[in-house]
């Protein structure tokens, strides 16, 4: 009767996947769509303003599938899961581009970029912690 009950308390106090496995899964998207958009990029004449737009539904869209597999239905931690996820998977990409890329971005701008990976985490982590077990 005892070992049961533990067993249940282990079950429902266990997370449904590690921090690192959702911000994988946010890197891997992020690298697919990315890649994808390129390709429709060489092949049409889109605008800057649309390639940026699409930027930042690719991040919002990666950040919403890491956060989808790291809060468990009815997790009372979803929030802050979500937002920390938010943070250093932009964290992550505002380094990268600053390593990586040529133009220079304002201070502001990173910042904003942080606080957009924040935001969409805690309203992913929200939604997915409020679902029904």
């Amino acid at each position: 009767m005892a070992q049961q009950a533990v067993r249940k308390i282990r079950r429902k106090s266990l997370p449904k996947h590690s921090f690192w496995q959702g911000l994988i899964t946010s890197i891997l998207f992020t690298a697919a769509a990315v890649i994808l958009f390129a390709i429709l990029i060489g092949l049409t004449d889109l605008s800057d303003g649309i390639i940026q737009i699409v930027n930042q539904g690719i991040k919002i869209a990666a950040i919403f599938l890491g956060v989808r597999a790291i809060v468990s239905p009815g997790a009372e931690d979803g929030i802050r899961k979500g937002a920390l996820l938010g943070l250093v998977y932009m964290g992550i990409g505002v380094l990268l581009y600053a390593l990586l890329s040529g133009q220079k971005i304002t201070l502001l701008g990173y910042l904003l970029d942080l606080i957009m990976g924040i935001a969409a985490g805690g309203l992913s982590g929200m939604l997915f912690s409020a679902r029904k077990k």
